[in-house]
């Protein structure tokens, strides 16, 4: 009877204090906003605004790159396993996001703001590439055939996600 009860005290114990956890971090809460942490830790503080980025991406070639923090909002998130991301930059090109060494990946449905941490850079992205990001997308046979000539992308290597609940 003893036993029975260390056993039961151990189990409340235990499964009383679950919360809900991504990538090893419990959720941060800054002020009346939830977020999720996904990579490295990361706070709230000295976030940029994503046109700040956009003017310093407009102006860099292809062998520079710039270590930021920039919130922004999603576009769209890799289909098959959200290993990328899209940032809405406000204006005509995307920001496209991966994952430092595929490290942490979004949930597909996720959508909203977001803090990102990690390099920023210009690159160029070949036909096959862009085919290959259109087919994680659901785009049609169509649309990914039409892809005929590669991009120039402003491109983001996150070390942390902050995803906002």
């Amino acid at each position: 009877m003893k036993n029975t009860f260390y056993i039961f005290l151990l189990y409340i114990s235990v499964f009383s204090c679950k919360q809900k956890v991504h990538e090893g971090q419990p959720p941060i809460q800054v002020k009346s906003i939830v977020y999720d942490a996904y990579g490295a830790a990361m706070d709230t503080q000295s976030v940029r605004p994503m046109s700040d980025l956009v003017t310093s991406l407009s102006t860099m070639r292809q062998t520079d790159t710039v270590f930021a923090k920039v919130e922004g909002k999603i576009k769209e998130v890799c289909s098959s396993k959200g290993c990328w991301m899209t940032l809405d930059t406000g204006s005509d090109k995307e920001l496209m996001v991966r994952f430092k060494d595929y490290g942490f990946f979004m949930p597909l449905d996720a959508k909203g703001k977001v803090i990102i941490n990690g390099k920023a850079y210009v690159s160029e992205t070949s036909i096959e590439e862009l085919r290959h990001y259109a087919k994680d997308a659901a785009a049609s046979q169509l649309e990914i055939e039409a892809i005929i000539s590669p991009e120039i992308t402003y491109s983001f290597e996150a070390d942390a996600v902050l995803l906002e609940n």
